[in-house]
């Protein structure tokens, strides 16, 4: 809640708390209802560190099963917060795509509407109080355990047991509110009530920021008539619309696609609610059918009132459905991506940080991104681009035709496209560490190591650079030659793994693994050093040329090898698909030792 909202809505509290004791229940109701609520949210968080977003991102490439998994989870959950905080986290880490997690809200409304089910159908029909109280006691005795599953049971119970309390709260002091107050005397008829109870419930929504507790309050209210059915019809359109405010205080600090999201909740809740005020007499009619279809007694207001919000959100999925590809058209207009800064992370959304299989493949699309602009650098150094991989260009004579480009400043392209990243996902890292029990993030281990190997060739590359750049004018075609071989096995490692990045991202099988990869580079090694000694011993360069060489093959065997180290974390990601990659590209001695000729005859 806003601190301004705040200065506003504890003193007309305090007022209220003088003035009325049944009004002090009421109010404490509600606060023990919303405390269950963020209870049962940490409860499920405890059980989001892999299982929910693996369900999540096989279950959303089509709009229905998006659909689906929305009215599910929430359904379960009875969280549209946490399922709308996980999908904004994936968008983010741009695991899903808009019109994905579009379908998901909308799911996520649908899923909504059996709180009122719940607290119409079972909350007010039985004493839950009984069952609240062994719930807060087995929650409590879990929610101190050590293991992480058990303290999530613990939260959930509590959850649950708070939630219950809080409705049996509201009821008692709904009750004895009737002997002194009678709120249903204040009812509102026609149009005038149908907007200002809609309005009501905006406004209670947008304090409570919960349409779950708004609809406790007005099914609980309506249950003992304080209120009459007319204006809870309203009140219960007006919290549809309010719960939007929530989303939009939460993608303030969002990026684009968060917003975009916030926006497709706003439009979808809107829409929804000017239908359903537009056509309220149809509602009304078709509630009274359904229920009569269905058995509910005509004089059980609150199990119609739960009929209301279902059929009004369900008419509103079926009329925002068809339109999807032109409200996600629309919303992309309306917030216009700027033009991104290259140099800037893109993925590390901290609302991810609850999440930890998001938290790794944001670090993953991350470091992929790191490994982008180190690539960038590598290859600037010997004078190329990274275009110059994609063609079927020769290497060594693009190589050989670069001795006027200007020396490339790695320590500039260092400070410009690696240092920031590099340190936003160090950070990233240790707070997701510090958040979650060590056990939890071993990727996240993999990945640090991966930026570190990736840092670490850059470094060597500029360590060669000296020396690669002064041979480019040598009298000596030896010395020449060998550097050129240097700058080759680099490059041309470089391009195989773009090779094989492509063929893994296209679900291929790759023409080369990197375990054959690893072995060319130790074969080359060991060529080189040869090739050198045999230099040096026929007086083709001096032994200073030669310890130079010596020096400078270790520095590209060491990037080589590093290069290899983080394209085996970042490409080969899916264990499922690696086991496939190794079985089918097992290669014994003599078979890597062919292809390392077949290569070097080329």
């Amino acid at each position: 809640m806003p601190k301004t909202l705040l200065f506003v809505v504890v003193p007309l509290l305090s007022y209220g708390f003088w003035l009325s004791d049944e009004f002090k229940g009421i109010a404490a109701g509600i606060a023990i209802f919303i405390f269950g609520m963020l209870s049962l949210e940490q409860g499920f968080k405890a059980f989001t560190g892999g299982m929910l977003e693996r369900i999540l991102q096989k279950t959303t490439d089509t709009i229905w099963k998006s659909l689906s998994f929305g009215i599910v989870s929430t359904t379960l959950m009875q969280s549209s917060t946490l399922v709308s905080i996980i999908t904004i986290s994936f968008l983010s880490a741009g695991l899903l795509d808009l019109a994905a997690g579009i379908g998901i809200i909308f799911g996520a409304n649908l899923g909504s509407t059996t709180g009122a089910w719940l607290i119409a159908g079972l909350g007010l029909k039985v004493k839950i109080s009984t069952y609240a109280m062994p719930m807060l006691v087995f929650g409590v005795l879990c929610s101190f355990q050590n293991d992480k599953q058990l303290k999530g049971i613990g939260y959930i119970l509590t959850g649950l047991g708070f939630l219950f309390l809080g409705i049996h709260f509201m009821k008692e002091s709904f009750e004895t509110f009737e002997n002194t107050v009678k709120l249903a005397d204040y009812a509102m008829p026609g149009l005038k009530g149908l907007l200002i109870y809609t309005l009501i419930g905006i406004i209670a929504t947008m304090i409570m920021q919960s349409s779950h507790a708004t609809l406790v309050l007005i099914i609980t209210a309506l249950s003992v008539h304080q209120i009459t059915y007319d204006n809870a019809l309203a009140l219960a359109i007006g919290s549809n619309i309010g719960t939007t405010f929530t989303a939009i205080i939460g993608s303030l600090s969002a990026n684009v696609q968060g917003k975009r999201l916030a926006g497709a909740h706003l439009l979808f809740n809107l829409l929804t609610g000017i239908i359903a005020l537009i056509f309220i007499r149809e509602f009304i009619i078709a509630v009274d059918r359904i229920d009569a279809a269905l058995g509910i007694a005509v004089t059980d207001n609150t199990l119609k009132l739960a009929t209301f919000h279902s059929l009004f959100n369900l008419v509103g999925v079926a009329v925002m459905l068809p339109f999807m590809n032109h409200l996600v058209a629309l919303l992309e207009k309306i917030f216009a991506e700027k033009r991104p800064n290259l140099f800037r992370p893109k993925y590390l959304n901290p609302s991810a940080i609850g999440f930890p299989e998001t938290v790794a493949e944001s670090v993953r699309l991350e470091t992929i991104h790191l490994y982008d602009h180190g690539i960038h650098i590598i290859l600037h150094a010997f004078g190329l681009r990274k275009r110059s991989l994609s063609d079927q260009s020769d290497l060594k004579q693009l190589i050989k035709q670069n001795n006027d480009l200007v020396e490339y400043d790695i320590d500039a392209g260092y400070e410009k496209r690696i240092k920031g990243i590099y340190s936003a996902i160090i950070a990233f890292i240790g707070q997701a560490n510090s958040a979650w029990e060590m056990k939890q993030s071993p990727n996240l281990a993999l990945l640090r190591d991966a930026n570190r190997t990736l840092v670490e060739a850059i470094k060597d590359t500029k360590h060669l650079q000296k020396n690669w750049a002064r041979s480019r004018t040598s009298k000596n075609q030896a010395t020449i030659d060998e550097y050129k071989k240097i700058a080759y096995q680099i490059v041309s490692l470089i391009q195989q793994i773009e090779q094989f990045r492509r063929e893994i991202a296209e679900n291929e099988l790759p023409l080369l693994s990197l375990d054959v990869l690893k072995a060319m580079i130790e074969d080359e090694d060991m060529r080189m050093n040869r090739s050198i000694d045999t230099l040096i011993r026929e007086r083709k360069i001096t032994p200073e040329t030669g310890s130079s060489l010596i020096n400078d093959s270790t520095y590209m065997y060491n990037i080589k090898k590093n290069l290899i180290k983080t394209a085996e974390t970042l490409f080969v990601h899916d264990n499922a698909n690696a086991i496939r990659i190794e079985r089918q590209l097992t290669l014994n001695e003599a078979e890597i030792r062919g292809v390392v000729q077949a290569v070097d005859a080329q």
